[in-house]
């Protein structure tokens, strides 16, 4: 059984705006200020990742980021270049069998692929992540549509500020 987690990429501004590639936007002050907030949330619970698996895009590389500092910096982050592009539970579950199948991944990355993976987990057509969300759904190999069970979908402002 894997507990795995997905976190999109926090608050990266307005995508309209950005007049460079897609790939090179960075997280905005808001974007930053929730990964270190979920950081600190992760920090002190039971009921962490043991390893970041993110896009390579810049925001995710950056939420990823954050957030392992504010846990002390002691989990590890892999780029994974399979997370940004569109993706599959078949692709998913290559990933975090390739990142050498851990118990507690957490995927970084984006939507809409996020927000339909988890629904398809759980046996529904779209769980909507916002940017910033953080979900923990149960799985056993191989990943497939209903095989896994839903622990939580927290949205960043439920996060606590402390």
């Amino acid at each position: 059984m894997t507990e795995l987690r997905f976190l999109r990429h926090a608050h990266a501004g307005d995508p309209a705006k950005w007049t460079r590639s897609d790939a090179e936007r960075p997280l905005s002050d808001k974007g930053r200020n929730q990964a270190a907030r979920l950081g600190r949330m992760l920090a002190s619970i039971d009921d962490r990742p043991d390893v970041f698996i993110t896009s390579p895009k810049v925001r995710a590389v950056q939420t990823a980021e954050g957030v392992a500092t504010a846990m002390g910096g002691k989990v590890k982050i892999v780029e994974e270049p399979r997370l940004g592009g569109p993706l599959d539970l078949a692709t998913v579950d290559a990933i975090v069998r390739d990142a050498g199948d851990t118990e507690r991944p957490c995927l970084v990355g984006h939507d809409p692929d996020f927000s339909e993976l988890l629904g398809e987990l759980i046996g529904l057509g779209m769980l909507s992540m916002r940017k910033g969300a953080y979900a923990r759904v149960d799985v056993g190999h191989p990943y497939g549509t209903g095989r896994g069970q839903l622990r939580y979908l927290l949205p960043p402002d439920l996060i606590p500020e402390h």
